[in-house]
């Protein structure tokens, strides 16, 4: 298959590898393969064991949006046959399947990291707005190209991209359609760290296992305190935080944790 789940990766508990797997098309993605990926992330979010997701591609591309060969023309006629058929679906394909994908309006509270081993333009960045933490290799490029071919970035990168930058910078990276560097994304802020191609995985696992050693539930609710509170004014996501406050220390874990650290010991997570 195109897109690889593997839970348990690499030998390491609770942390789920995702990978593209069409390098002859620096893994763009057409309509079966954004269908692919859409269903790993919703396997992800159901998967109780699954605590963290890395997402990466092989050779040397992360991901090159939507394949422009062939994607437009099948999305277009799958919209003719939902509409002319009055149905969600035709063949298991939805038109979401798409922004499902690259996880827009997504409330997904698990943590994702990227492993960027290659070049992460249009669509890649759009899938890299909806990721929690960014390691790059050191040949990593990124860009939002779709002005530059007469498209837009309608995935979710318009919107998330100023929240996530400071806002000159997220308008030079969305108005000049520049390819930008590794060393420029870490500068700007869009990446957490560059690494030699050959550290690449294992400096994302790194930041799998330092989440994975702290209690679940309340690394979701971290998660989906700080993302719903960026659409809330300020009253409001105080008062969510509160709520999501009170769901937490009703929970096992909750408990769990003093007790281990009075006891001087690791805690035993059981995600309840």
């Amino acid at each position: 298959m195109p897109v690889h789940y593997e839970p348990n990766a690499h030998g390491v508990d609770h942390v789920v590898l995702i990978t593209l797997d069409r390098p002859e098309a620096k893994n763009a993605c057409d309509l079966e393969h954004f269908h692919q990926l859409a269903n790993a992330w919703k396997r992800f979010a159901a998967d109780d064991d699954a605590w963290v997701a890395i997402i990466t591609g092989v050779g040397r591309a992360f991901m090159a949006g939507a394949d422009l060969k062939t994607y437009v023309p099948e999305i277009t006629a799958l919209a003719k046959r939902i509409e002319a058929g009055d149905v969600s679906t035709v063949n298991g394909y939805s038109l979401s399947d798409g922004t499902d994908a690259v996880l827009r309006n997504s409330k997904l509270y698990k943590p994702i990291i990227a492993a960027i081993n290659g070049p992460c333009v249009a669509g890649g960045m759009e899938l890299l707005g909806g990721v929690d933490i960014r390691v790059a290799s050191e040949h990593a490029t990124f860009g939002v190209l779709e002005p530059a071919r007469g498209l837009f970035a309608g995935g979710g990168t318009t919107v998330r991209l100023p929240r996530q930058l400071p806002f000159a910078q997220a308008m030079e990276f969305l108005l000049c359609a520049d390819q930008v560097d590794a060393a420029r994304a870490l500068a700007m802020g869009l990446v957490n760290k560059v690494v030699p191609e050959e550290a690449l995985l294992d400096e994302a696992f790194d930041y799998a296992a330092r989440i994975t050693r702290n209690a679940p539930l309340a690394v979701r609710a971290t998660k989906r305190s700080a993302l719903q509170g960026l659409g809330m004014d300020l009253r409001e996501a105080y008062r969510n935080e509160s709520r999501i406050s009170k769901e937490i220390f009703a929970t096992e874990d909750a408990r769990e944790g003093p007790r281990a650290f009075a006891e001087k010991r690791q805690p035993r997570w059981t995600g309840r």
